[in-house]
């Protein structure tokens, strides 16, 4: 007797019952590829190393901790809590080397215990990783972009300030400042501040540390940089030429009186396209030692503006204008220089990728030292993301005026879906272990190229 369409149907979509059982199943298969990239930077070792100094250590080393904590940013997890979704995977506890991972108050506890000399221990390491990548791909020139993001706490936490603080209005934050690579889209050091300081807040003798450590490593590189108003100054200038670094600076012109008189005189300005303009002149301010290049452009608004512009600078008659200065020693053409001062703008899709894919804004702990430890985590978890990748693909040798990435990186989140995320069994079939994966072809293909390449680099 043949079942009717309706049997049928309720067959095919039956909701399967359901049993939980010990297989040795994994659900990040894919993180096999990451277990070989940390075999082979030595990751455990090195991070064993950053806190060699603490004389007692507990059952779980802070260097677990911290390894653990960056594979729990590569998951996708954000929560110290959500340790508890895959604390029985068999993967994750074979590249952490551990029979069982630790408990959530075990991991806020190692956190809270952080202090100055770990973090700092950290930071390097991070950086070194950086640099070792950097020398390998040989790159002829760096560009290094500074700028700060707020970081907000929801509740009180050492080293916080109530500051400026876009998106929560009155909350308190941390402003840490990053210095990135361009040409990698990586974070390369961070400068740790509270939220109510100035932009410039020790950034001079930050640029300063940055521009050493990797012309000490990078020798021969052509060294660029490009910054935002609010770093500028003298004494920034004067590091970036004595690191012979070229550079491009936006001016708060309003605070210059000849440079507006410069504006206000200027007859005729050099058309660069439909919408921008330009004049230059050579000029230095009188406390100044150094005459440099001064590059104004100004850009056609598409409405009249019904107040005083730009802190009543000029007449009625100039409104239509959005007015803009670089500063700079650089002597490519102007349309070149104004693109590359342009291209300062990736560095906010780096942060907004670090935000969203590997927890760089979640502040876990009210202890300082805890929460610095866990921003260098998120940091070297975007960073190994980046890492992998540019292991796996050639870049583009031929550099562009705006200094985009040289690789075309897919996000984390991406990794994550297509490569990482994926269903998997360890077993020991003749005493070998063997890990068992759905045959797609797709995923196949990804997973052999990057453990490859991964062997191959070693």
């Amino acid at each position: 007797m043949k079942s009717r369409k309706a049997q049928i149907q309720a067959k095919c979509h039956k909701i399967p019952a359901i049993r939980f059982e010990d297989q040795r199943l994994t659900s990040f298969s894919g993180l096999l590829i990451f277990q070989a990239l940390f075999m082979r930077m030595n990751m455990k070792q090195r991070l064993k190393k950053c806190f060699s100094h603490y004389k007692i250590s507990p059952i779980f080393g802070r260097h677990l901790v911290v390894l653990l904590l960056i594979v729990h940013l590569l998951l996708g997890f954000r929560r110290l809590r959500e340790v508890d979704y895959y604390r029985d995977d068999p993967l994750v506890l074979r590249l952490l080397g551990l029979r069982k991972l630790p408990d959530v108050s075990t991991i806020s506890r190692a956190l809270s215990q952080m202090e100055r000399e770990g973090v700092e221990k950290l930071r390097e390491l991070s950086r070194s990783l950086i640099i070792e990548g950097l020398k390998r791909e040989r790159l002829p020139r760096l560009t290094l972009d500074f700028d700060g993001s707020v970081l907000t706490t929801k509740s009180h936490a050492e080293g916080t300030a109530v500051g400026f603080n876009k998106s929560k209005k009155g909350g308190r934050s941390y402003y840490p400042l990053f210095c990135t690579v361009a040409q990698t889209s990586q974070f390369f050091d961070l400068l740790h501040r509270p939220g109510n300081v100035h932009d410039s807040n020790g950034a001079p003798e930050f640029m300063m540390r940055c521009f050493k450590k990797a012309r000490e490593e990078l020798n021969g590189t052509i060294f660029e940089s490009r910054i935002d108003s609010a770093f500028f100054s003298k004494k920034t200038m004067v590091i970036f030429d004595t690191n012979n670094v070229k550079f491009t600076a936006s001016v708060p012109f309003e605070r210059f009186l000849d440079l507006k008189d410069k504006i206000e005189q200027r007859k005729r300005w050099r058309v660069i396209d439909r919408e921008w303009s330009y004049f230059e002149t050579n000029w230095k301010p009188k406390s100044w030692d150094t005459t440099y290049r001064f590059i104004f452009t100004r850009r056609k608004t598409r409405k009249q503006y019904k107040g005083p512009l730009q802190l009543h600078l000029f007449e009625p008659r100039d409104f239509n204008f959005d007015y803009k200065v670089i500063v700079t020693n650089k002597t490519e053409s102007t349309k070149a220089v104004v693109l590359f001062h342009n291209g300062r703008g990736s560095q906010e899709g780096i942060f907004g990728d670090a935000k969203d894919d590997s927890g760089l804004n979640v502040i876990p702990t009210r202890r300082l030292a805890g929460n610095q430890v866990f921003t260098i985590c998120a940091m070297m978890a975007h960073n190994l993301s980046r890492e992998i990748q540019m292991l796996s693909a050639s870049c583009r040798l031929r550099a562009q005026p705006k200094r985009p990435a040289a690789w075309t990186f897919k996000t984390l989140d991406t990794l994550r879906h297509r490569i990482i995320q994926r269903a998997g069994r360890l077993t020991k079939p003749q005493g070998e272990l063997t890990l068992t994966m759905s045959a797609n072809q797709a995923v196949r293909k990804d997973l052999l190229h990057f453990l490859d390449i991964v062997k191959k680099t070693a």
